[in-house]
């Protein structure tokens, strides 16, 4: 009966997929270099318009660590044509909402409005690519609303600065080895012309693409986006020439300290590729058969059976340059850190020495299948989607056919790449500890 259901199970996802709908798009170039990509969708008088920036935390300074992230905050101050405080109240008064957010590789705006806004929104956008205004008060003020942020998010969250330990422990030469909100020392320092030095290098249109979805008229838009758009000069070419990092061949050690914490963590850590290489994907997949769900491996080991962990988790941080592997547990009670370890480790071993069995291998083509389906089922996650395989990737068609890669991973791939990567002589271990009153 089982089999049964687990085959029924299958042809369900066999039939999502059939009736996945492929995501029509049309690309091109502007002539002072910024690319646009438009994707029409009538079903819902909804439209997002996008702008995706090709600059993150690794192109700074690192004696000036945080731009990116600050920038995310200070242009929504205002520009020429919009008042200071006043971008908001545009888009809320028009029926509208809007956000941004930045990663170590790139910076998304976008907002969402009813279609018959669809000009407001582009032209908002040309604003702050065109006019922006970054002055004294606006650096000021934004200075202590990032602060802020870091408090809230990062200083005062429990485990909350985990992946900056990571980071700074698993990369030396590479700027990912910062993390992306940055030092609020290195802001404090910052004068006013490195931020507009900032600006004026890196927000320009060929450094940027230009994503518009939903319940437009394309030949309309293509109008309106060469109006506000075409006039917008060419900026110098950003080029980059980033280090890279040597392999590692022995296992890295650090402790580090939080005191808003009172159970331990254990991380296990390894760098890996780009996500742009296959290998990324055969990782994503291995952390879906170790820890996608309460039926996953080690949920079932650690935390069901065997009753040693509160919490565990195996997740493949994707960036554009490099990737992180990294295990982590809570243990429950008072079993040792090491024992977590030991315990994930063993499992890693199993895949690395033998094929999951046929059963899990269909369970995370299904899960992957699923996923891929939900990615493209709204029209903001279609948008950020088209820029992100445009810009990190180089591939906008990807939004397509991405799930092609998983289909094509097979076991002996999965096996592979766990004996590739993630061995204990590749790895950072990291123990993340309760502070004490002495540390």
């Amino acid at each position: 009966m089982k089999k049964c259901l687990f085959s029924l199970t299958s042809l369900m996802f066999v039939g999502l997929m059939a009736n996945a709908q492929k995501v029509e798009f049309e690309e091109y170039d502007l002539d002072n270099g910024m690319h646009v990509i438009l994707h029409q969708d009538n079903t819902a008088p909804v439209v997002i318009t996008s702008v995706m920036y090709h600059v993150g935390a690794k192109d700074e300074n690192p004696e000036r660590t945080g731009f990116a992230h600050f920038f995310e905050h200070l242009l929504f101050e205002g520009t020429e044509n919009i008042k200071r405080g006043e971008w908001f109240n545009i888009v809320s008064s028009n029926g509208g909402s809007n956000n941004a957010n930045t990663t170590d590789d790139r910076t998304y705006y976008y907002e969402v409005f009813p279609s018959n806004s669809v000009e407001l929104g582009l032209w908002m956008e040309s604003e702050r690519l065109m006019h922006p205004i970054i002055n004294q008060i606006g650096v000021d003020t934004q200075n202590e609303v990032v602060k802020e942020e870091k408090r809230l998010r990062v200083d005062n969250q429990p485990y909350g600065n985990i992946l900056a330990e990571i980071k700074k422990n698993l990369f030396f030469k590479h700027p990912y080895r910062w993390a992306t909100i940055g030092s609020m020392d290195h802001l404090d320092a910052a004068t006013l012309e490195e931020f507009q030095a900032f600006n004026k290098k890196f927000y320009v249109p060929n450094n940027a693409v230009l994503v518009v979805a939903g319940d437009i008229n394309k030949s309309e838009v293509k109008k309106m986006i060469e109006n506000y758009f075409g006039p917008i000069p060419k900026g110098p070419e950003v080029t980059r020439d980033l280090p890279r990092e040597e392999p590692l061949t022995q296992t890295l050690k650090a402790t580090a300290y939080d005191p808003n914490i009172q159970i331990p963590a254990v991380i296990a850590a390894y760098r890996t590729p780009s996500q742009k290489d296959k290998d990324s994907y055969v990782l994503n997949m291995i952390s879906s058969y170790l820890s996608g769900g309460k039926s996953s491996v080690l949920y079932k080991k650690l935390v069901d059976e065997k009753k040693l962990a509160l919490q565990v988790q195996a997740v493949n941080i994707t960036q554009e340059d490099y990737g992180t592997y990294a295990l982590f547990a809570l243990p429950l009670g008072d079993v040792k850190l090491e024992t977590l370890l030991s315990e994930m480790d063993e499992e890693i071993v199993k895949i690395q020495n033998e094929l999951i069995s046929e059963r899990d291998y269909q369970k995370i083509q299904n899960q992957f299948e699923n996923d891929f389906v939900n990615s493209n089922s709204s029209i903001a996650g279609i948008a950020g989607s088209l820029a992100t395989y445009y810009m990190l990737y180089g591939d906008v068609n990807l939004i397509n056919n991405e799930i092609d890669i998983y289909r094509s991973i097979t076991r002996e791939d999965i096996q592979t790449v766990a004996k590739k990567y993630l061995n204990p002589n590749q790895r950072l271990v990291l123990d993340y500890l309760p502070k004490k009153d002495d540390k």
